[in-house]
């Protein structure tokens, strides 16, 4: 079984009926398609309102673009001094090396940048950005993104690890991926080798939004990580209709904590377009977030947060659980008087 890249793939697969491949010609013809052969396989037989199958196989709604939606939604080409870098906050910067994934979401917030063909750098362009790393001293960590990192050959990634390692003021290194939940079997000794160097200390954020997504195989690959002493966030998009509800989102920050990952960020929906029937309102957010502060422990609490559009960077978007009046709220919604 080959990766499907086509409308015509899917509906070979059985995902999707000829007339429901019809409704989406317009919107693959700008948005790329991907699943792995794991992905087809799990997703065999599911119904369309399956929590994986909302995520990865396209609707005809993404043919809508709402008025507030950009097609660079966090600005990174605003904060772009050199190719493959976006250099936003002081002390860290995002490496680009490529704009492939190994399946696409379809509420990418970089939808508009990346998919098959889409912009790699060459050596001369990874030099390039790793020139411009070595010249500002003020960057400790570097994020390794795109496009999906773990889409490089271990050999490729072993490359970008060691030369970053040799720069003295980079101390971490962190790559973000889709590959442990989207093909697990990807995530083999060699790649895992390749992550790590001696003087720098490498962190792996892997994006899952749904329990499901957490199977026996993408368990393997996570341990694999983890045993090898690299340690785990997790990054999830709070996404309507997969997993906007507290008990959907209890299960998997659970069962991410157990494979050794921790929740790191719940993002709300960027403003990427054909996106808007995945964004929950902002305040439905805060209500999930105050739900989990009594059904779950701390390691398994995220930090909710905004892009705010047009590159300016992330901001808690958690709930105040501090009145002006002076009070305090516990987990239950009961309120306390504060007297410092």
């Amino acid at each position: 079984m080959k990766t499907a890249h086509s409308v015509s793939d899917l509906v070979a697969a059985g995902l999707m009926t000829p007339e429901a491949g019809n409704a989406v010609s317009t919107v693959t013809e700008r948005y790329a398609v991907a699943l792995t052969p794991y992905l087809l396989e799990r997703l065999a037989g599911a119904p369309p309102d399956d929590p994986l199958y909302v995520q990865y196989i396209p609707s005809p709604e993404e043919a809508y673009t709402a008025p507030s939606e950009l097609t660079d939604p966090i600005g990174d080409h605003t904060h772009s001094p050199v190719k493959g870098i976006v250099h936003r906050y002081p002390d860290r910067v995002l490496l680009k090396p490529l704009h492939a994934c190994a399946v696409y979401c379809r509420f990418c917030f970089r939808r508009e940048m990346v998919g098959p063909g889409g912009d790699a750098l060459s050596p001369e362009e990874l030099d390039a950005a790793l020139a411009y790393v070595r010249e500002h001293a003020q960057v400790w960590e570097v994020v390794v993104t795109g496009g999906d990192p773990f889409l490089l050959s271990p050999r490729r990634l072993s490359g970008i690890v060691q030369a970053l390692a040799a720069i003295p003021h980079v101390a971490v290194v962190r790559f973000h991926t889709r590959v442990p939940v989207a093909n697990p079997a990807r995530v083999t000794p060699e790649l895992v080798s390749a992550l790590r160097a001696d003087g720098i200390t490498t962190w792996v954020a892997v994006h899952a939004n749904h329990a499901a997504e957490l199977t026996a195989e993408a368990a393997g690959a996570l341990g694999r990580l983890a045993d090898a002493g690299i340690p785990l966030l997790g990054q999830t998009v709070l996404l309507k209709g997969v997993n906007d509800d507290a008990p959907t989102l209890e299960a998997l920050f659970r069962t991410l904590v157990r494979h050794r990952v921790k929740p790191y960020y719940l993002h709300h929906p960027d403003l990427a377009p054909g996106t808007s029937h995945f964004r929950p309102d902002l305040a439905h957010g805060q209500d999930l977030v105050k739900a989990l502060r009594g059904r779950v422990s701390g390691l398994c609490q995220p930090t909710y947060v905004l892009d705010i559009p047009g590159g300016h960077g992330k901001a808690p978007a958690a709930p105040s659980w501090i009145g002006p009046d002076g009070t305090v709220e516990d987990f239950t919604g009961t309120k306390h008087r504060y007297e410092p």
